[in-house]
């Protein structure tokens, strides 16, 4: 076997396992398509098994090339964080931490980048809004080093987590709307506002159907969204309203003209944290991330955030 070539024929493997498509994963690997295909072909060689099922354009791996590319994941993972151990033996890491984030905790990121980026001056940040439970599928196949996302039965298997905060929900709706002046508010009597909520696909979104339901409600949400800044976009100029998470606080705030009003609370309060692969040796990456989400109180961040917002509860 051609070992000097392979760790590189496995990076041009998951960039077409990524990507789906020879050319667009050529682009990925700044080299060109024939380039990627000979040696992939290569690997096929080196392996004796064909990995790829090819007709006309790229048609999916072969049950054996679906079991190298799970190796292939393992392997260049086990590469990068041998050199990011190197790297931090030196006293600087330049790695690009890979967070995946549910969107109700994209706001609260900047808190656990920041004190990364902080500690390690050199190294970059890639944050990406994923769903619970894609953020486990990319845990599982090394796509991602770490993800803020719910602690709960949807919590990705073989992972450790640090608990970061528990999601407290309020009723941002425009200061003038008689619910404002309740201590608290009725999921049923939020039912009846133009709501902007998140999409179907989200875990906060079935958190959300599940308390209206709690309360013998359906509702029909006038804007559905992927992202948290696409339902506070929606709020402007209107007269629109939200259940956001006073999570989203810090960063977004109250927009001028809204208030916002504690909700009926039942039951416990979800638990927003992050979570790592639980694997040995552990990742110089994920543990460095683990390490700050141990230190960082966002709890106490979020408090202060609704404490500010105290002349925008209505």
């Amino acid at each position: 076997m051609a070992s000097d070539m392979l760790l590189q024929h496995l990076d041009y493997l998951l960039a077409l396992a990524a990507e789906r498509h020879f050319g667009r994963a050529a682009a990925r690997c700044h080299v060109s398509q024939p380039t990627l295909s000979v040696a992939i072909r290569r690997l096929e060689k080196d392996l004796g098994i064909v990995i790829v099922q090819r007709g006309h354009r790229f048609e999916g791996f072969t049950e054996e090339g679906r079991r190298v590319v799970t190796w292939a994941q393992r392997i260049i993972a086990e590469r990068d964080d041998m050199l990011a151990d190197l790297e931090r033996m030196r006293g600087r890491l330049t790695v690009t931490a890979r967070l995946g984030a549910i969107p109700t905790a994209v706001p609260a990121s900047p808190f656990i980048s920041g004190e990364f980026l902080r500690r390690n001056p050199a190294a970059s940040v890639r944050i990406e809004a994923l769903s619970s439970r894609e953020i486990a599928r990319q845990l599982a196949d090394f796509e991602i080093d770490a993800g803020l996302t719910y602690l709960d039965d949807e919590a990705p298997p073989g992972t450790r987590s640090v608990v970061l905060y528990r999601e407290q929900y309020v009723l941002v709706a425009p200061a003038a709307n008689h619910l404002m002046n309740a201590p608290e508010v009725a999921w049923s009597d939020a039912a009846g506002l133009e709501l902007c909520v998140l999409m179907t696909t989200m875990r906060n979104r079935r958190i959300l159907d599940a308390n209206m339901a709690a309360e013998g409600v359906q509702y029909r949400p006038v804007v559905e969204a992927a992202s948290v800044d696409a339902l506070y976009a929606h709020l402007s100029h209107s007269g629109r309203a939200t259940i956001a998470s006073t999570a989203w606080l810090p960063q977004l705030g109250v927009p001028a003209g809204f208030a916002a009003r504690p909700m009926v609370q039942h039951g416990p309060r979800p638990v927003i944290g992050l979570v790592v692969p639980d694997r040995a040796p552990a990742s110089i990456v994920a543990a460095a991330l683990a390490e700050v989400a141990d230190d960082v109180d966002l709890e106490a961040h979020i408090a202060a955030a609704w404490d500010a917002a105290g002349d925008r509860r209505g």
